[in-house]
């Protein structure tokens, strides 16, 4: 590649980029009009197009949003840019004059309410330099993207990442990249995203693989429930719960009384009014609406309706620290069972988590994680068995020393190996500066083959259950059926 700065043509207008590391970085394309004014709870539509150069060398605006939870947000890197492009994306590539290069689509997470695609752990410069064009994006999030409206369209962050897959679709070979080889990836909600994608018909034949770290197709709203936080909403906002009332509301105002909201629910002990909510602690979700979602993505993948991709699924071992650990000190048994009661867990739930476990916190540690992440990781890759599509299971079980190593392998914290950014300091607050590159090494290059080929080096999750692990006891085996009694621990659901 020329050392000049980096060109490409898209559908809507030529675009100068700059080169990073030795491959070019094309930051903030918009790929839908800025979602405001008569566009405001809308589904996305077509930006303008432009006919000069647009420069593209910096990230562009993020989507209205509030702060990560303080419990979380010293470990977590938050951008907030001002502006009104806000769904816009960002390209990685060794070379835009190339062509026919994989192509990997990153959806971030964030609980459907936080992060965008400028966060610096997800740049794609390594996957870019290993051959690979990478995509991260932005999409509406909290009232914006998943509100349940009834004059308007529902989940329009889902919708906005359809449109940015279309995007890919009709402009990504000017950057290198085929259309035909692209893979969607997320964590947390980015893989409850991107596994809600293969069961969207709006999405279909736009991806062929999918990766999804920690999230699986198990969390959505129906519409009854969708609409008591509507209501909740615009009760607190004293205004009519629909879209076009709410949208008469300042962004800034929406956006804290979504987060007083948020925290009310989250408070109440009446666990019963809030239904599914209650249980995920997510008041903005994919709402179930028999258009754009026919159905819970699991279900929907059990009955043979969704894409046929190949998948890449898994979780960490201990997820739920992230959300957890100051209620390290205060969790006794007594808690403990209670907390494990309330998600449905069997009697004798406790004491076989207590067999590995050194504490009554490590127990509920454990048991959340699994019912959260790990076991509709599971309970996913045995329907697409049944199915025979290949499914590949990891584990992750690198344990930061960050916060005197009480995170463990904690939520999120594997993604900084999965993009080989260990190096970047604004992206190791989860990881510390001492993070070991040979994780990353073995993990990148797993992911760019999974990519590239739909094979990441390690055998298709069948009879024998195979998981793959990365980091923490076992690493780099292939275990099969990893902890069995804690996999039939909770009920199908």
């Amino acid at each position: 590649m020329t050392t000049t700065e980096p060109r490409a043509t898209t559908t809507s207008g030529p675009v100068r980029g700059v080169q990073e590391g030795g491959v070019a970085v094309f930051r903030g394309i918009p790929y839908a009009a800025p979602p405001f004014g008569d566009l405001r709870f809308e589904a996305p539509a077509p930006h303008e197009p432009w006919t000069e150069e647009r420069d593209c060398s910096a990230y562009g605006a993020t989507v209205p949003k509030g702060p990560f939870r303080t419990e979380v947000s010293s470990l977590l890197v938050e951008p907030q840019i001002a502006g009104s492009e806000c769904l816009n994306l960002n390209v990685w590539t060794p070379d835009p004059s190339t062509e026919g290069l994989p192509v990997l689509v990153w959806i971030h997470g964030g609980a459907f309410v936080n992060g965008s695609g400028a966060v610096p752990t997800y740049a794609g410069g390594a996957f870019a330099r290993d051959g690979v064009v990478t995509v991260t994006l932005n999409y509406r999030l909290g009232v914006d993207g998943f509100a349940h409206l009834p004059d308007r369209p529902d989940n329009r962050g889902l919708l906005d990442q359809v449109a940015a897959l279309r995007w890919v679709h009709d402009n990504i070979a000017a950057f290198g990249g085929d259309p035909g080889r692209v893979t969607i990836a997320g964590e947390s909600a980015g893989a409850m995203s991107v596994t809600t994608l293969t069961a969207m018909p709006a999405a279909r034949g736009l991806f062929q693989r999918v990766i999804a770290e920690s999230g699986a197709g198990h969390h959505v709203l129906t519409p009854q429930t969708a609409s008591l936080v509507t209501a909740a909403l615009a009760e607190r906002l004293g205004v009519e719960p629909t879209g076009e009332a709410i949208a008469t509301v300042p962004v800034e105002d929406l956006v804290s009384t979504q987060l007083a909201l948020t925290a009310a629910i989250s408070g109440d002990q009446d666990r019963a009014r809030w239904r599914e909510i209650s249980a995920n602690g997510m008041p903005f979700e994919p709402v179930v609406d028999g258009v754009s979602v026919t159905g819970r993505p699991y279900d929907v993948v059990a009955a043979g309706d969704g894409a046929p991709v190949d998948l890449l699924i898994g979780s960490n071992d201990t997820e739920h620290t992230l959300f957890l650990y100051p209620l390290a000190p205060v969790v006794d048994e007594p808690l403990a069972r209670m907390m494990l009661g309330a998600y449905g867990a069997p009697d004798d739930a406790y004491e076989i988590l207590a067999a590995d476990a050194a504490t009554p916190y490590d127990v509920v540690v454990a048991g959340l994680t699994d019912w959260f992440f790990r076991v509709p990781a599971v309970r996913l890759a045995e329907t697409r068995l049944a199915q025979g599509r290949d499914t590949f299971v990891y584990q992750f079980g690198w344990r930061t020393p960050v916060l005197d190593g009480v995170l463990g392998a904690t939520h999120a914290l594997e993604i900084g190996f999965a993009f080989d950014n260990l190096a970047d300091p604004e992206g190791q607050w989860m990881t510390g500066p001492d993070a070991p590159q040979a994780l990353a090494d073995d993990m990148h290059a797993a992911w760019v083959r999974f990519v590239t080929d739909g094979d990441p080096g390690w055998p298709a999750y069948g009879e024998m259950r195979h998981t793959r692990r990365f980091g923490g006891p076992g690493d780099g085996t292939v275990l099969d059926d990893p902890d069995p009694q804690r996999r039939l621990l909770w009920p199908e659901r």
